[in-house]
């Protein structure tokens, strides 16, 4: 008979990551953690299991436009697939969004979302997606203090109940910039009271949601950035009709296939002020700095979900007389890309630590600063560890991992994304710098990381805290001595540097906590591990020899 290798499967994914579970273990009280836990298990049974399974059987949906009814009605319809449909009720009952507003374990309620999110996510081809935007909006939406929009939208957006959740979009992509939203061209005119919308959105991912924020350039109003204001929509009106949105085609993308990015035309939609006529790209930023921590929740979840597939594996795949298990490169392999998602891992749940506590009135005003200048580090930073992970796992499955009927393949082609969603790594790397430069400099990321690595004592993990601080003195010279294109083009080995480095002070503290409190050594060698790849990338680099490399004339 011919072999039929086993396939790899998941358990619960909330009682199965060590990792998660330890890192709880360290931030949360006993008591909110205690009060958490059952809902965090049900969770990872639900994506280790049915959810999983669903997506699998799922995999070759994707979303439909229907532009026309049969009598020749625009009607621009958007068809999810059966995972999504499934998706928003789950999403909604168990609270990803309304964790973060209910606020029934005050600061740590940002940290039990983001573990609610974390197992969620790779279940449900990156319905994350929508979430992020509607947690992103109610956010934006408090802080401009609009009260009417306020009243009207949040509590859809943050409800519990299917039947009364929106999920809303942001739209603000445009064929003349991505980034530079400066650029943007669609226009809107006042009649009235009333605002209406015209121009082209080149790619909004939240298609089918209730409602979105966009940025319009009131008329009259000067070129660039400032001014732009902030519109709030609603996609349609109260006889289920668009408002004025016309949907050219859906994109075909590399990945994130089941999310209904759409290509749409505004003409006359209806839409009412945010805040003010000017300034929509600071009114916006809530919005993008809630959204830019989901991307790295996002790249937290993918790129654990790719190596409990591949430890799964390797206790099956039989490769020259024994398991991959037990083969030491093999385990070399895994290793050190586990120790990198243990590094994204702690640092994403430490900026969600401190989110929560800004919205909670507990953040000092240093936190708060220390909020804004790693905000962008993190995303960049765990957005290209999660492809690298994902590219090795999938080349540890050898053939399997190329074949689309395993599933497997489509970790890495919606990983890609995360890169680039919310600011590619270039573009944050410049935010980095203007975020330092908003918050005093180097000082608050400094004084941070001295405050974590004051726990350290193991000889092992002190020699560890010796390496972070040298990065960051290295770190801390070059962008005191860089100017113009220097500055620039080093900015994403800065930021990296800097990402690095409070990844590994936050894996030395954690190993330090974890010898003590669990007797564990995995943390330990996590540390180890990432301090072995090294912190600092900040080498000189010829700007002459930039040149060549990258031009053909």
């Amino acid at each position: 008979m011919a072999f039929v290798q086993p396939p790899p499967e998941l358990g619960n994914q909330y009682t199965a990551d060590r990792a998660l579970r330890s890192c709880l273990a360290r931030v949360l009280p006993a008591d909110v953690r205690a009060e958490i836990e059952s809902g965090l298990s049900a969770m990872g049974e639900l994506a280790g299991g049915k959810l999983y399974r669903f997506q699998l059987a799922d995999r070759e949906n994707e979303p439909v436009l229907t532009q026309w009814d049969a009598w020749g009605n625009r009607i621009d319809r958007v068809e999810v697939t059966p995972l999504w449909r499934e998706a928003e009720r789950i999403a909604a009952e168990q609270g990803l969004v309304a964790t973060a507003y209910e606020r029934r374990h005050g600061m740590y309620s940002r940290v039990h979302q983001f573990a609610l999110v974390y197992l969620f996510t790779p279940s449900n081809d990156l319905y994350s997606c929508p979430l992020a935007m509607t947690d992103g909006a109610a956010r934006a939406l408090i802080a401009a203090g609009n009260r009417a929009l306020i009243e009207r939208a949040v509590p859809h957006l943050t409800s519990r109940d299917p039947r009364e959740f929106w999920t809303s979009g942001q739209w603000m992509t445009e064929a003349t910039g991505g980034s530079d939203v400066g650029l943007t061209e669609t226009i809107a005119r006042r009649e009235g009271e009333r605002w209406r919308l015209y121009g082209r959105k080149w790619f909004t991912s939240a298609s089918t949601s209730q409602m979105a924020l966009t940025l319009a350039r009131p008329e009259g109003n000067p070129p660039g950035g400032k001014g732009l204001a902030l519109f709030y929509l609603e996609t349609r009106d109260a006889q289920g009709r668009p408002n004025g949105i016309l949907v050219n085609r859906l994109k075909h993308k590399m990945g994130t296939r089941k999310v209904p990015t759409a290509e749409l035309t505004l003409d006359g939609t209806l839409a009412q002020l945010v805040a003010g006529t000017g300034d929509g790209v600071k009114n916006i930023a809530p919005m993008l700095n809630v959204t830019r921590t989901w991307n790295s929740v996002s790249a937290c979840a993918y790129a654990r979900r790719g190596l409990a597939l591949a430890r799964d594996y390797a206790h099956k795949r039989i490769a020259f007389g024994a398991p991959l298990a037990e083969k030491p490169l093999h385990l070399d392999t895994l290793a050190g890309l586990e120790a990198e998602f243990l590094g994204a891992l702690h640092l994403t749940f430490f900026v969600a630590e401190l989110m929560g506590r800004e919205e909670s009135d507990r953040a000092s005003e240093g936190q708060g600063k220390l909020l804004r200048a790693l905000t962008p580090i993190v995303k960049l930073l765990t957005g290209k560890q999660v492809v690298q992970i994902l590219s090795e796992v999938i080349e540890s499955f050898g053939g399997a991992g190329y074949v689309e009927d395993t599933g497997l393949p489509m970790l890495l082609r919606d990983a890609q994304v995360l890169p680039i969603w919310e600011g590619t790594t270039n573009v944050l790397s410049l935010e980095t710098l203007r975020a330092l430069e908003a918050v005093g400099g180097l000082a608050v990321l400094k004084r941070e990381i001295g405050i974590v690595l004051r726990e350290v004592r193991e000889p092992d993990l002190v020699k560890i805290s010796a390496q972070v601080e040298r990065a960051v003195e290295q770190a801390e010279a070059w962008i005191a001595k860089a100017r113009g294109a220097e500055l620039e083009a080093g900015a994403r080995r800065f930021a990296m540097t800097l990402g690095r480095a409070m990844e590994l002070a936050l894996l030395a503290r954690h190993a330090q906590w974890s010898l003590e409190q669990e007797k564990d050594q995995r943390a330990r060698s996590a540390a180890r591990r990432f301090a072995a790849h090294g912190v600092s990338l900040l080498a000189d680099m010829d700007a002459a020899d930039s040149r060549r490399l990258a031009r053909d004339d």
